[in-house]
């Protein structure tokens, strides 16, 4: 009865909310889906030969790394993402700044069914968004990356730990800098607010990843408080070389 009710709430709210797909950004057709399902295979999946780091799909199949991370060295263990950038790029920039937290249950459910086998393998002990600055969250209502790592709880049963770590410098965002100036930037940018860090495995997650000097900068301060195993896991990633 309580999963009946739940359906029939959720059937309720989307008669007067109607939720919209994460793709076109129209109201959902059919309408119990998470999103059209014209729309759907416009998404391009990461598959084929990926970077052996940060998961990148990497334009030789005879290559193990890409570019970046053959030419420099990543604090963290290893990385996956869901998606290549470019398909879902105006979707993310929905989810990030416009409020569009909804396509979260879409986004996660996609994690969960095609990466899912892969993150249970780790064994973590907490998935970790990326925390935002508390002013930046104050502007826009959220952290996405909070948001996209309790979708992926829910489906994984995976705890998600928000009081671990906080972004205490308020930075210019990543996306306007180059690869040094992103690594500048980051510096002294987090801090583990927590000095018994009991935690053997950690996921980070996040919306994009690009060159990794967010997921570097946060491992070096998880390195720093004992965790052992550090990955990622992130909606989005570019094509590597």
């Amino acid at each position: 009865m309580e999963g009946k009710g739940i359906k029939q709430l959720d059937g309720i709210l989307n008669l007067f909310f109607p939720r919209r797909c994460p793709v076109c950004d129209d109201v959902v057709k059919p309408s119990d889906g998470l999103a059209c399902r014209q729309c759907v295979p416009q998404l391009r999946y990461i598959t084929g030969s990926v970077c052996m780091k940060c998961g990148k799909t990497l334009r030789s199949a005879h290559a193990e790394y890409c570019y970046d991370c053959s030419s420099r060295h990543h604090v963290y263990d290893r990385g996956m993402a869901l998606y290549d950038y470019h398909s879902i790029a105006d979707s993310i920039y929905r989810f990030k700044y416009k409020g569009r937290q909804e396509y979260a249950q879409f986004y996660g459910e996609e994690i969960c069914r095609h990466l899912g086998a892969d993150v249970t393998r780790l064994k973590p002990d907490v998935l970790l968004p990326v925390p935002i600055h508390r002013k930046r969250r104050q502007e826009r209502g959220y952290n996405q990356a909070a948001v996209l790592a309790h979708a992926i709880s829910r489906g994984l049963h995976i705890p998600v730990e928000e009081k671990l770590m906080i972004r205490q410098r308020r930075t210019t965002p990543q996306k306007e800098l180059s690869g040094p100036e992103r690594q500048n930037n980051l510096k002294k940018a987090f801090k583990i607010l927590r000095n018994d860090v009991k935690l053997n495995t950690i996921i980070i997650v996040d919306d994009i990843y690009t060159t990794g000097s967010t997921i570097d900068a946060m491992a070096k301060e998880l390195r720093g408080s004992g965790v052992n195993r550090i990955y990622f896991i992130t909606l989005a990633i570019g094509q590597g070389v």
